[in-house]
């Protein structure tokens, strides 16, 4: 089978980028007056949950049963949202979050060779906008031929929207592509929506169940291993 499209998830598996959101989660409550503090253990239990303004409502509504919710909770998650992006985007501009081991050259030599490529992901625009130009420079949307993202789905992995929503932008079947994650939730969103499935390991989900992955490994550092797993032409 000759692969058309290898789709990226961006958070765990282009950078390890889960602890920037953690402690920009934390910037955001202190900024916000709020003495919420998010912790690696605890974050790992929020990470059950995909998207951050569904993580803070899961927190509130799992570990603060006594919060008082404001009139406008819906804009007070989505204010404080924004002002977590805000500290994490800071965060990428600055270098802090560098790419994963043999994602940059993936990315690029992939492209090379005429696999189209594509985004799918819950984390936000601007996040990925931050985090690409940075690790792949300014032209890096060029790379992608589809950038899923955000909340143009309604409902975010593990379902399979995501990921039928790029599948559908790039005119392609799931059989043409392959798709790298990080997660279980990530897992079982491209599975659900019949994409082979190829697993890089991180410090948050090194411990999760990936039954149904074509392959797990604990980065790209090796790159030929993971052209001849998932079928890619190596290139010269």
């Amino acid at each position: 089978m000759t692969i058309k499209a290898i789709i990226f998830d961006v958070d765990g598996t282009l950078a390890d980028t889960e602890d920037g959101h953690r402690q920009s989660f934390n910037k955001a409550f202190a900024e916000c007056g709020l003495e919420w503090n998010w912790d690696v253990a605890l974050y790992d239990k929020l990470l059950k949950v995909t998207g951050g303004k569904e993580r803070i409502k899961y927190y509130v509504q799992d570990w603060l049963p006594d919060f008082k919710k404001p009139d406008d909770y819906e804009g007070f998650v989505k204010t404080l949202h924004l002002t977590k992006t805000g500290h994490y985007t800071a965060m990428l501009r600055e270098g802090a979050i560098p790419l994963r081991p043999g994602i940059k050259q993936l990315i690029t030599e992939a492209h090379a060779e005429g696999i189209t490529l594509a985004i799918a992901t819950t984390t936000t625009p601007e996040n990925v906008s931050a985090l690409l130009e940075v690790g792949l420079g300014k032209d890096w949307a060029n790379y992608f031929s589809a950038n899923g993202c955000g909340d143009i789905v309604p409902n975010k992995k593990p379902a399979p929207d995501i990921y039928n929503w790029v599948l559908r932008e790039l005119k392609l079947s799931p059989t043409d592509c392959i798709a790298l994650e990080d997660s279980n939730n990530g897992l079982r969103s491209a599975l659900a929506a019949g994409i082979k499935t190829y697993v890089t390991l991180n410090p948050y989900t090194c411990k999760q169940d990936f039954a149904g992955a074509a392959a797990v490994f604990d980065d790209l550092s090796d790159l030929p291993d993971f052209y001849r797993s998932a079928s890619l032409p190596i290139p010269k």
